[in-house]
């Protein structure tokens, strides 16, 4: 599975590691990913999504509904 969070989309970046020297080195910046299973009351089933944790707190704070609602709407999920 790729590392692109499942219900905002957020997927790894790159950049440059910067020394002393200023000398640039090619670098990936990963979301912080974690694997979470959440029971929808309204199926009355469980499901496993892989997220990130910002969209952990977001989960929080608007219920899994309406953040899974969202995630249909942009297209991150099915």
């Amino acid at each position: 599975m790729s590392r692109i969070c499942q219900l905002t989309g957020k997927s790894v970046m790159v950049g440059h590691h910067v020394s002393h020297s200023n000398v640039k080195t090619k670098r990936r910046f990963s979301p912080n990913l974690v694997t979470k299973k959440f029971f929808i009351p309204e199926d009355n089933s469980y499901i496993t999504l892989k997220i990130s944790t910002a969209a952990l707190r977001t989960i929080n704070k608007k219920g899994i509904s309406a953040c899974l609602k969202d995630a249909r709407e942009k297209g991150f999920l099915k």
